[in-house]
């Protein structure tokens, strides 16, 4: 018999079976597409078709099509780059490090974030590709490949090249790590399918058979991929600020970015999933399963981080006041009051007031606020990307040479591209993989087996 505290309130609501976790998971597989869903997708499917032309004419034209200049020669593409990698940061997060601190809580969210972090790392992977301008002519030469070109090697003491090692690791492991999580609950749908469909998922499942010692494998392996996924969440935002930590820049030149990054991307990954999960739950009737407990926690996690990253922001504002080094003082005072200062100060409102709400508690349980809150949130923290790396290049040592930035068709357009992309996959996933982790969600259930019985 399983004991219900008195204090905690339950992770499943509604008094559910393990029979009704599965029937609840898989009938969003097994049924047929709704009109919602094919709205959806539809929708996403046009944004990616509108948004290939863009990338289509970048890739014929070059990146001229692109609003940069001999100054700014960083600007739409590494923004959204950035943004896209925090992104997919909370679903390691959630799925490794909650695993290993046994945050029973995470059961609910953790696929849906697994195949977030992988979506995003996908669209992030895209922007510097895409910057080589022809691709196709020398992407591979990013990875140290022996050739026949005598000293014609990486550069191994570039951050960019630890961007190509750190990325690919962290898209690797994600895979290995959320595709390993989906065999069990394969083997459930393959159980209940018949014909094409059982033959589909019979493979997909890898011939899981659910013996004791087959759980004992599984679970095993999953300890070992979180211990190794642990480290990439801190790694890889922290080589991505490298990019700009290594440089002499004003603005970039500060030893504060590795935390910083690391917060940011936490921040806006949850912010993220939370965007994902209320729009799922509502969609496919999963309110007994992502309830109010977890939103709520995940608002707690956009407090904690979000203060983080203000606490950053003032901390850089009076590194460079006490630096006396006349041109990154420049480079702040540029940021809150120059050209960009709507940016800047739009990017405080996001990322440092609207968390701030969540301390209410009223707020915080609201699904309304959240939702509309997890969105700014996303919005600030792709300011915050804008800032830090157009700011800092458009002004620089030498005031001839000081730019602005103007996107053009094409920067939208490919920026428009990858969420085409990612909504896409995303609800691909949503309707043809079981959206909720039933093995891990029916060992959190109160009291189901008395019930079962019942």
């Amino acid at each position: 018999m399983q004991v219900t505290s008195s204090v905690r309130q339950p992770l499943v609501t509604g008094g559910k079976t393990y029979h009704d976790v599965t029937y609840d998971v898989a009938r969003q597989v097994e049924g047929k597409p709704t009109k919602l869903w094919f709205l959806a997708f539809l929708t996403a499917a046009g944004v990616l078709a509108l948004g290939s032309i863009a990338l289509l004419a970048t890739l014929w034209e070059g990146i001229g099509m692109w609003g940069l200049n001999k100054t700014i020669g960083w600007a739409w593409d590494i923004t959204n780059f950035v943004w896209w990698v925090g992104i997919g940061h909370a679903g390691t997060l959630i799925s490794a490090v909650l695993l290993l601190f046994r945050q029973k809580w995470r059961t609910s969210i953790n696929r849906a974030a697994e195949a977030m972090t992988i979506f995003a790392v996908i669209c992030a992977a895209m922007f510097p590709v895409i910057h080589m301008g022809r691709p196709w002519l020398g992407a591979y030469w990013a990875l140290p490949l022996p050739n026949t070109f005598g000293s014609l090697w990486v550069n191994f003491n570039s951050p960019l090249l630890w961007d190509v090692f750190a990325i690919s690791t962290y898209f690797s492991v994600s895979l290995v790590f959320w595709y390993i999580g989906l065999i069990p609950d394969f083997a459930t749908i393959r159980d209940r399918a018949t014909g094409l469909r059982k033959t589909i998922y019979g493979a997909l499942s890898f011939g899981w058979d659910g013996a004791a010692k087959t759980w004992m494998r599984y679970e095993s392996v999953s300890l070992i991929l979180a211990g190794l996924a642990t480290p990439l969440v801190l790694s890889v935002h922290t080589i991505v600020s490298f990019d700009f930590a290594t440089s002499v820049i004003p603005g970039w030149h500060t030893t504060i970015f590795p935390p910083y990054f690391v917060a940011g991307a936490i921040f806006s990954g949850f912010a993220m999933v939370l965007t994902l999960m209320i729009i799922t739950r509502k969609v496919f009737k999963l309110e007994d399963y992502i309830t109010m407990g977890h939103i709520e926690l995940m608002n707690i996690v956009i407090i904690i981080t979000g203060s983080i990253v203000g606490i950053a922001y003032i901390t850089e504002f009076f590194i460079a006041w006490y630096s006396g080094v006349e041109a990154e003082q420049y480079a702040f005072i540029n940021r809150a009051t120059g050209p960009y200062w709507w940016a800047y100060w739009s990017m405080m409102t996001c990322n440092v007031i609207s968390p701030q709400l969540f301390w209410f508690k009223k707020i915080r349980t609201s699904i309304v606020a959240t939702f509309l809150l997890s969105l700014v949130v996303n919005i600030g923290m792709w300011f915050e990307r804008f800032v830090i790396i157009v700011t800092s290049l458009h002004r620089d040592f030498l005031p001839s040479s000081w730019a602005m930035f103007y996107p053009t068709w094409a920067d939208v357009g490919v920026y428009l591209f990858t969420f085409g992309l990612f909504f896409t996959l995303f609800f691909l996933f949503a309707k043809f993989f079981p959206v909720i982790n039933m093995a891990e969600v029916k060992s959190v259930l109160k009291s189901s087996s008395d019930k079962a019985h019942k």
